[in-house]
């Protein structure tokens, strides 16, 4: 049995299109909208609503942490475009589902990113993917459990949730063979990226399931660049399966 897995498409297709080529199922973590590529910033819904020097402007913002003034530069942008925010960019991230959703193979089994809009996936998702959060499947005679989403940091993006919200998440999929999310694990090591430099928002309740129920395998995205990218934690094979948008290659469990 072999199962691909990706997480950070952030508007990758083309790549997603074959990522679960000589695999038996492939699971997705979350992150298929691109709003703003910090790499390439002519690249995002961002970009091409304000064009690439205010995209510029914003990524200067964030990368400092001046997250109030990031805001603020948005707003005067939004109120000078004269449209509504909420209504142009849902119109943008349907216009990227609906590519990337008909991009996933049969089966595929997917989970939330913290940038994602789960109230749009159902319309979306074709038959043979199946949307996992809080829930569990079994896949090859083995048990997966997928939560979704993220928690909540001064970026806002749109599927941030509470910390007891998302232990509530953990706690209802119990014991699993692999445990599948969109944020590690709250490791340093883990949770650290080391373009940003700066430490994204790992789950506490992830590692204390961990530690508690020993999983074969956490396997997550969200850190772009990762200090660590694979590391034991007891008896669980900790593997952030890679930062898809950039790399365009799956991650790969067989048994």
């Amino acid at each position: 049995m072999r199962v691909n897995v990706v997480s950070d498409v952030h508007g990758n297709a083309k790549d997603l299109a074959i990522a679960g080529d000589g695999a038996d199922a492939l699971i997705c973590l979350g992150d298929l909208v691109l709003f703003l590529d910090y790499a390439d910033h002519s690249r995002g819904i961002f970009p091409d609503l304000f064009g690439v020097e205010n995209a510029d402007r914003i990524v200067e913002l964030r990368s400092a942490r001046r997250f109030d003034e990031a805001r603020e530069f948005g707003r005067g942008l939004w109120a000078e475009l004269g449209i509504d925010k909420e209504t142009a960019i849902e119109a943008a991230v349907r216009r990227q589902y609906a590519e990337l959703f008909a991009a996933f193979p049969t089966p595929t089994y997917a989970t939330y990113g913290n940038v994602d809009m789960p109230a749009l996936w159902h319309e979306y998702a074709r038959p043979g993917t199946t949307v996992l959060d809080g829930e569990r499947v079994e896949i090859g005679g083995r048990v997966f459990g997928f939560v979704g989403g993220g928690l909540r940091t001064p970026m806002r993006t749109p599927y941030e949730i509470s910390d007891e919200e998302y232990a509530a998440k953990v706690e209802a999929i119990g014991e699993v063979d692999v445990l599948c999310s969109h944020i590690p694990p709250d490791v340093p090591e883990l949770t650290y990226d080391t373009v940003a430099r700066r430490f994204e928002r790992g789950s506490r309740a992830l590692l204390d399931a961990i530690r508690r129920t020993r999983p074969r395998y956490s396997l997550f995205g969200h850190v772009h660049q990762p200090l660590v990218r694979r590391m034991r934690v007891g008896a669980t094979e900790c593997v952030n399966v890679g930062h898809f948008a950039a790399r365009g290659r799956p991650w790969s469990l067989s048994w």
